[in-house]
């Protein structure tokens, strides 16, 4: 898998220039690039036939490194009386209390937006020192479930977050993109999400 851009929506404060956000920072990309399909294999190629793969699995890989680092998955967070906690995909619990969070997106345009409104949440009540948000790339979308969120869909709203005041923080997008397609590799299989086949 390969990383396209980094894209930082705040970057505030101490925290972003910080030992501890460098090291983040590397374990994300790792995390990102460990991500291979088929298993085994040296890199991540895709089946290009359209909306035909499936994007739950693709994740796997990334979190299962992270978990490795001590990262914690799929971890209630709570953000204060402004929402009910809530699942998130990866987080890291810092030494100052507060945390770390990744999602990687597997639902529609809408739940992008949800993610980050959920990590500028906990920037603003300062219980999270950043969120990244992970997104496929609008060429990568096209083989992928039809309308999960992408990149390119949610690139208009970023002026909405990047107008927020936040003390110390940073949040991001990272677009990510396969590195080859072959019609020799298997489709990645789909799981469920609601009514929605991912």
């Amino acid at each position: 898998m390969k990383i396209l851009q980094l894209r930082e929506l705040i970057r505030s404060g101490t925290f972003p220039d910080s030992e501890l956000r460098t090291q983040i920072f590397i374990e994300i990309r790792e995390s990102i690039i460990c991500v291979k399909w088929p298993p085994g294999s040296d890199k991540f190629t895709l089946y290009p036939e359209k909306h035909r793969n499936g994007v739950t699995t693709i994740k796997k890989g990334c979190m299962e490194f992270l978990r490795e680092k001590g990262w914690q998955l799929e971890q209630r967070v709570d953000l204060g009386n402004r929402l009910k906690s809530g699942k998130v995909d990866a987080v890291k619990t810092l030494p100052d209390g507060r945390f770390f969070a990744l999602e990687w997106e597997t639902g529609n345009i809408s739940s992008s937006h949800r993610a980050l409104n959920k990590l500028a949440i906990g920037l603003l009540d300062n219980l999270l020192a950043g969120g990244v948000l992970v997104l496929p790339s609008r060429a990568m979308y096209n083989y992928l479930t039809d309308r999960v969120g992408n990149y390119d869909e949610i690139r208009p709203y970023f002026p909405v977050w990047e107008c927020l005041q936040i003390p110390d923080g940073l949040l991001a997008v990272i677009e990510i993109e396969h590195d080859e397609l072959s019609l020799s590799v298997p489709v990645i299989g789909k799981g469920t999400d609601g009514r929605a086949l991912r």
